[in-house]
């Protein structure tokens, strides 16, 4: 069941740049992928879904409210953890997230305690409890503003950019508990880590330039691609000449040899091997193809 939609969403910001370009997105239950380099969009897409800025034209409408006329509903349903967030220093993860928890409203001490206990267990936080939080490193904080984002039981959950810079060891705990939060509401995950949407969600989006450009599951994205793209390996000296006449989508070194990726409908010339497509090639070919424009259409 459909949860939240966007309708031709439009964004102009005061400099000209049209941040959202008629948007329009579908969003039941469970993890979306909203993938696309920076600039892309996604994050004025975030912020105007957490009503925090207006869009110029369009409608937003979550379990049938109208969130633009009544943004209310939305934050009253929302949980965001953006970018960057602040902390106050020298303030233990427990007193924190309580003095959030107060500021979402919930007002009652037993209860409040109750859930802030509960969400640093879920987020593998309690036993750092009485640590400041600006002491965390980069994973702990970031799981420290998952946690905050779930005060409240929110059925909306944005998080913008979480796993960047991020260790491995770290990510892969930030996608445990992304993946034990996503099944009974609606999580949107924008990103531009590949990685990510391909290891958690079922649905996912590609933005570029403040336009939706591609659309549907990654299993489906990636069989659709099946037969089109080619690999050679080349010298550097030579990229030059292949990006010139043939459609480059990426360049990746592979122990240490330069391996080049091409989109094209038939093998485009000797010494090119075809490669089964992952979410990657996906991704560069919706942004990098010689028709990009149109490659939701072609997919």
């Amino acid at each position: 069941m459909v949860r939240l939609k966007i309708q031709q969403l439009t964004k102009t910001y005061p400099n000209g740049v049209k941040a959202l370009d008629s948007i329009t997105l579908n969003i039941a239950n469970g993890m979306f992928g909203l993938l696309g380099p920076n600039g892309a969009g996604k994050s004025s897409l975030m912020r105007t879904l957490a009503t925090l800025q207006l869009p110029d034209e369009g409608q937003i409408f979550f379990d049938g409210s109208d969130i633009v006329q009544n943004p209310q509903e939305m934050r009253n349903k929302l949980g965001y953890l953006p970018q960057d967030f602040g902390v106050y220093p020298k303030i233990s993860a427990f007193d924190l997230l309580n003095h959030l928890a107060v500021l979402k409203g919930l007002q009652n001490k037993n209860e409040r305690k109750e859930q802030v206990l509960s969400l640093l267990q879920q987020t593998n936080l309690f036993e750092v409890r009485k640590r400041a939080v600006s002491t965390f490193s980069g994973g702990m904080r970031q799981r420290f503003g998952i946690a905050q984002a779930l005060l409240g039981n929110p059925q909306l959950i944005i998080v913008d950019e979480p796993t960047a810079g991020l260790d491995p060891q770290e990510r892969n705990r930030f996608h445990d508990l992304l993946s034990e939060i996503g099944s009974d509401r609606v999580v949107i995950l924008s990103t531009h880590i590949v990685e990510d949407v391909n290891d958690l969600c079922p649905e996912m989006a590609v933005m570029a330039g403040g336009k939706l450009i591609l659309q549907g599951k990654p299993a489906d994205l990636t069989q659709k691609l099946n037969g089109r793209i080619w690999r050679k390996i080349i010298e550097k000296a030579d990229l030059p000449y292949f990006t010139a006449h043939y459609s480059v989508i990426s360049t990746k070194i592979v122990s240490g040899k330069l391996n080049l990726f091409v989109l094209n409908d038939q093998i485009p010339a000797a010494g090119f091997e075809a490669v089964y497509p992952g979410l990657e090639e996906v991704y560069f070919s919706s942004l990098f193809g010689p028709v990009n424009q149109n490659m939701e259409a072609r997919l």
